[in-house]
């Protein structure tokens, strides 16, 4: 990632969370939107009861998703949506005099994105929801490895949506 963000975006607390929104990449102030649609969709996806925790999320170009998918994936390529977990187990239960424990990053890539909004022929602010919702769960400790796993977290995300009047991205689809 670039040490100095174009801006450092949005922060808001939510029950307790801190959301950090922070907009690496000029591309997108073409969705004057995207910060307000990535703050309603963090805090739809987070639980009621999760305790004082932080969270950020990057909005970043394919350059820097494409970097980071390299260095901790092994994948040469860019992605949609990139998760890091800070802590294994950070979603447990926090004493009420704790501090908040850090969850993680979301970093999402502009153009992939854009692209496969496009593609889908679905609206922008839906396929970002979307994303940032996925990326939310992973840091929650949701995953997709097993047919189990995929189902669990696909249902999860669709409640999520739903939520937000997102409708469901994998409807005629199979699990992933």
């Amino acid at each position: 990632m670039t040490p100095d963000p174009i801006h450092t975006g949005a922060t808001i607390e939510h029950e307790g969370t801190t959301i950090d929104v922070v907009v690496e990449s000029p591309l997108w102030a073409a969705e004057p939107e995207a910060e307000a649609q990535v703050l309603r969709a963090v805090t739809a996806a987070l639980p009621a009861d999760l305790g004082p925790r932080e969270l950020a999320v990057v909005l970043a170009d394919d350059a820097t998703v494409k970097t980071l998918n390299a260095r901790y994936r092994g994948k040469d390529t860019a992605t949609n949506v990139l998760s890091f977990p800070a802590v294994p187990g950070a979603t447990g239960a926090a004493g009420d005099d704790a501090a908040p424990v850090l969850l993680g990053d979301v970093v999402l890539a502009f153009e992939t994105v854009r692209a496969e909004a496009e593609r889908d022929g679905t609206p922008f602010a839906h396929h970002l929801g979307h994303l940032v919702v996925h990326g939310v769960l992973h840091l929650l400790g949701y995953d997709h490895e097993t047919e189990s796993e995929a189902e669990a977290m696909e249902a999860r995300e669709r409640d999520v949506l739903a939520s937000l009047a997102i409708p469901d991205p994998y409807a005629g689809r199979e699990c992933a």
